[in-house]
């Protein structure tokens, strides 16, 4: 059965085929590097992460993730804080991937940087200008939307319409209000390279499609990254790529991520709830911030709240108390397979909520097996499943020694709490006994006393 995706251009769910049997290319629009990433930069590279490591299992993938080192923002940064561009850019690339390890981010194929693609970008800028599709003006070199006729169809707007609505002030040496830079002009302290066009810095959007072109080819399979970046980001890409690569498909299928909320607000720093994951892993375990982000379907809004920390790090529990206490032969681990029904949820357009409710029908199907055969070949598809997912990577002892959410007992006070209580049923206390057992189940820890003695886990 095919996998399926649902294309931006197209509006609807498709079916995947690569451009070349077996084979696979994907770009994901990454960070631009002035900051640690907010929790709203994490969701598409989490999401993404799976897609990738879903396609990895029918094709040979190339995935290119970008950062962006060469931006106004990064600008501003370096002459706030008195530091060389170069240094902040470092500093935050390797934040980015140190955080997005931490939430079980594998790292990508390729990961271009735009100051190492200037010559790249300065070729593609030639090639459009000779083919009428981008002209220069007081130092600056623009792309001719109107150059174009299928300007707005990935993100549904009327050019005409986006012409003559348009309310922002346009700079004099602009044709139409819609061309957008490709490269500027750089005063003496602003980073700039030598061009055709005088010393400058290339636009935002031709910095992805030269990247893009030099590490995956004139035609990618897949374009991802998030909704905001619909327009006019990836609509810009489109429309220079096409017209630099002679019409050619820029991007055979686009899939975006939905947007996040903080607790039913959008997150801004005018509101002042822009929650940094280099913040959030020093109180929070990385997993239980992938399963929160995996939660809800991507294309869906997210709400990040409390509730929705709570809700994944009670789901986690389940899991790893699942496997938790069973030696799990590390041949039958290497062999097994997450279930056909979980892979076909997340070759159907990444539907995470439908593949995690068949993870925790397994889980519960574990939960209930008796024989140590059965046990140990159950526990090895969970685990498996876990490894596709990004989840279940500590030892369960490990994850019940800690990394417990605020508000909630942790792993040493519940462990306390029923040593107690098994002391209380040896002495025949059984109102005592009672009375913990009622204290566990008002925390939201249900146990269960068995042969091998009593297990816990985190209630829903």
């Amino acid at each position: 059965m095919a996998i399926h995706l649902h294309d931006t251009r197209r509006g609807r769910k498709v079916p995947f085929e690569p451009l070349h049997a077996g084979k696979v290319t994907m770009y994901l629009c990454g960070p631009t590097v002035y900051n640690y990433a907010h929790i709203g930069n994490a969701r598409p590279a989490v999401v993404f992460d799976l897609l990738a490591r879903v396609l990895r299992r029918r094709f040979d993938l190339t995935f290119a993730r970008n950062f962006t080192d060469v931006d106004d923002k990064i600008n501003a940064a370096s002459i706030e804080t008195g530091k060389p561009i170069d240094e902040i850019t470092a500093r935050y690339m390797q934040a980015y991937n140190d955080d997005m390890s931490v939430l079980g981010v594998l790292p990508p194929d390729v990961e271009p940087r735009a100051t190492q693609h200037i010559d790249d970008m300065v070729a593609m800028i030639r090639v459009l200008m000779e083919r009428g599709n981008a002209y220069e003006a007081e130092g600056h070199v623009l792309f001719d939307v109107t150059s174009y006729k299928d300007y707005g169809a990935l993100s549904k707007r009327d050019l005409r319409e986006m012409i003559a609505g348009s309310r922002v002030e346009v700079a004099p040496y602009k044709k139409s209000p819609q061309d957008f830079v490709l490269w500027k002009p750089s005063t003496p302290e602003l980073p700039g390279w030598d061009s055709p066009w005088g010393r400058g810095r290339p636009g935002w959007h031709i910095e992805c499609s030269a990247m893009a072109a030099r590490h995956l080819g004139d035609t990618i399979d897949i374009h991802a990254g998030g909704q905001d970046l619909v327009f006019p980001h990836h609509e810009n890409e489109s429309a220079q790529s096409c017209c630099a690569h002679g019409g050619a498909d820029f991007a055979r299928y686009w899939v975006h991520n939905g947007f996040l909320s903080m607790d039913h607000e959008k997150m801004s720093k005018s509101l002042g709830n822009v929650v940094l994951v280099h913040d959030l892993i020093k109180e929070i375990p990385g997993e239980v911030i992938r399963l929160a982000l995996l939660g809800a379907h991507y294309r869906q809004p997210l709400d990040w709240s409390e509730d929705t920390i709570k809700s994944a790090k009670r789901m986690l529990d389940r899991l790893y108390g699942a496997v938790r206490g069973i030696d799990v032969p590390a041949a039958m681990r290497a062999e097994a397979e997450p279930p056909d029904a979980l892979i076909a949820a997340l070759e159907d357009d990444i539907n995470t909520p439908k593949a995690l409710a068949e993870f925790f029908a397994l889980a519960k199907t574990l939960n209930k097996a008796v024989s140590a055969d059965e046990r140990e070949r159950l526990a090895a598809v969970v685990l498996a499943t876990g490894d596709l997912m990004g989840l279940l990577q500590y030892d369960p002892e490990h994850w019940f020694g800690g990394g417990d959410v605020e508000g909630e007992l942790s792993a040493d006070e519940i462990e306390t709490l029923i040593a107690k209580r098994n002391a209380a049923r040896a002495a025949k206390d059984f109102a005592t006994a009672d009375a913990i057992r009622d204290e566990l189940a008002a925390a939201g820890i249900k146990i269960e006393d068995g042969p091998e003695g009593t297990t816990w886990r985190r209630s829903d």
